[in-house]
């Protein structure tokens, strides 16, 4: 059985985030999604709408998703590929040459992000209907 991993946030869930998880379950038979906890979040200074908890069972109802683990650090990536057995790392091109160093550990590959949405852009075009 053939393993991807990806991380991310995965808040207001779009289909930027089906389509990503769409095509790097393509990668492979079984896809783990990493996604950052809360108080990752905290120390990122980033505020998700959802928490970790409800963010997860999001992830875990798309068919997509095998499973669902949480993200506490920059540092742990090694760590999950080598306990999970993984052998494709998935992220969005946007993280271009940020990942190259787990190549050591598996096969390391940047998807092209959906263009025209994101969680960002959705939070902006919500503030400025509310001021609006």
């Amino acid at each position: 059985m053939k393993k991807v991993i990806t991380y991310g946030t995965f808040d207001l869930l779009h289909i930027g985030h089906i389509s990503i998880l769409r095509r790097a379950r393509e990668f492979g038979d079984y896809l783990i999604v990493a996604i950052s906890s809360d108080e990752f979040n905290a120390l990122k200074s980033k505020k998700a709408y959802y928490s970790f908890e409800q963010r997860k069972s999001i992830l875990e109802a798309i068919r997509y998703v095998d499973e669902v683990i949480p993200e506490y650090n920059w540092e742990q990536k090694i760590n999950d590929i080598q306990e999970n057995n993984v052998d494709v790392f998935v992220m969005g091109d946007d993280w271009k040459g940020q990942f190259d160093f787990l190549g050591n550990h598996c096969e390391v590959v940047y998807l092209p992000r959906t263009v025209g949405i994101s969680t960002t852009q959705i939070k902006q075009d919500l503030h400025r209907m509310e001021k609006g």
